[in-house]
């Protein structure tokens, strides 16, 4: 047997029989044990076999697209304290999944210390739970799901739960959605888990030669400890990281809403006017109306409610022409489309107002992520804008001036608002794809 630190696959080939397998291995048919030498992949097995395998699949899968795969190795009971490990590059051998047949369920642990020190985590209370992120192509995901069962097999006396999140979306790490899966399993069996003795084990911790830093995110998203498997399993020192793409707390303290803060939002106004909005998707605009011109009597003019352009032009002289105030509530993106409302104000004779929602690129699709996947419970989820949207903007985007025929243009600062559930949710790592 290797020595902690060892791979599986640094073993020499050589012929073993059961007294030097380690407890609960999956021992082949005397017959082959005789004939064969103990494959180098892995010391459990020679010929891998799930067949016999207390690992199941459940079904169905979680999450209204079922992208999140849940499965079970014996009973793993529900605890407060949790132990969560991802998988690839942690408690097994990374690998990249190609390969047809036998080969693609070849597998090594990590360090042959890893089932030993999983087993007794277990006898110290833990709850062992494997967190995933596995968005792989349809034939290597089957391939992927038979290999479970084979490592349960290596672990006959360590029940364990996984989650693989098979989709970017709020079930990728760093998001956080199998972790919300757990906590309410866990509610169902009238235990809450601490955040205090809970920890996560993983390899994309953001040091200078992993791929990602997506594990060390999970861990901070959800307010937990985080090791990296050589920390963990060999008490290693900790190693310096960095945790690259944007983080709310990037963004500059202000409590200004308006640029200029005198500006008026709904002034006193003796007859109509149109307002135009323009920014990024996910900055806000919608909620600005609701929250201010909605109050007034303004008509909501949007063209994802009315479908088209000419639609919403023709929605907007109606209003007027009724002596009723409008907002147009698009990306209002170019000049070339501003001047369409702005000539329709002057045919009808009001004033054309612009409000200028400011925000990057970033903050914007980190709003669109915690609006489809990361709001409380108790708001409304929307569906997630491609990313290509937010291209489209930035690449043709002109900022509105007053010589487009604007009686003024007014900036609005990003300021989140939201009570303190809602703010730490936003205030996550939100990604479902990079480093």
């Amino acid at each position: 047997m290797s020595e902690p630190g060892q791979s599986a696959t640094e073993q020499p080939t050589k012929k073993r029989n059961v007294a030097d397998l380690q407890e609960g291995a999956d021992v082949a048919d005397d017959s082959m044990n005789s004939a064969r030498k103990v494959a180098k992949i892995h010391p459990f097995f020679s010929k891998p076999s799930a067949s016999s395998s207390a690992f199941q699949w459940l079904k169905p899968a979680l999450g209204p697209k079922r992208t999140c795969l849940h499965g079970i190795h014996l009973d793993p009971p529900a605890r407060p304290n949790v132990a969560l490990f991802d998988l690839d590059g942690t408690m097994i051998q990374w690998q990249k999944n190609s390969g047809k047949g036998a080969d693609a369920l070849k597998w090594a642990w990590w360090r042959q210390c890893v089932p030993t020190k999983l087993k007794a985590l277990h006898q110290d209370g833990y709850a062992i739970v494997v967190i995933s992120n596995q968005a792989l192509k349809t034939a290597a995901l089957e391939n992927w799901k038979k290999k479970i069962p084979l490592i349960a097999n290596a672990l006959p006396d360590v029940p364990f739960r996984l989650f693989a999140a098979c989709a970017k979306d709020g079930y990728r790490k760093p998001m956080p959605g199998m972790w919300y899966e757990l906590e309410r399993i866990f509610k169902e069996h009238h235990v809450d888990i601490d955040k205090k003795t809970t920890f996560f084990v993983g390899d994309a911790a953001g040091r200078a030669h992993d791929f990602a830093s997506t594990d060390r995110k999970w861990a901070m998203n959800i307010g937990i400890p985080f090791h990296t498997p050589e920390e963990y399993f060999l008490a290693l020192p900790k190693a310096p990281y960095k945790l690259p793409g944007f983080h709310v707390s990037s963004l500059p303290k202000t409590t200004d809403l308006l640029c200029p803060p005198t500006a008026e939002i709904v002034p006193a106004l003796s007859r109509p006017e149109l307002v135009l909005l323009t920014g990024f998707p996910c900055l806000g605009k919608s909620s600005f109306y609701c929250r201010h011109f909605a109050p007034a009597g303004y008509v909501h003019v949007n063209q994802d409610t009315l479908g088209t352009r000419p639609k919403c032009l023709k929605a907007a002289e109606e209003a007027l022409k009724a002596g009723k105030s409008c907002v147009i509530d698009n990306t209002n993106r170019d000049a070339p489309t501003r001047k369409l409302y702005i000539d329709l104000a002057k045919k009808v004779g009001v004033t054309a107002r612009c409000f200028l929602f400011e925000g990057s690129m970033d903050l914007a699709w980190h709003n669109n992520l915690y609006r489809a996947y990361n709001q409380p419970s108790s708001k409304t989820r929307r569906d997630v804008i491609p990313y290509l949207a937010f291209i489209s903007f930035r690449d043709n985007y002109e900022e509105p001036q007053t010589s487009e025929g604007f009686s003024e243009v007014i900036k609005l600062n990003w300021v989140f608002e939201g009570d303190e559930e809602a703010r730490q949710r936003w205030s996550m790592w939100l990604q479902i794809d990079g480093k």
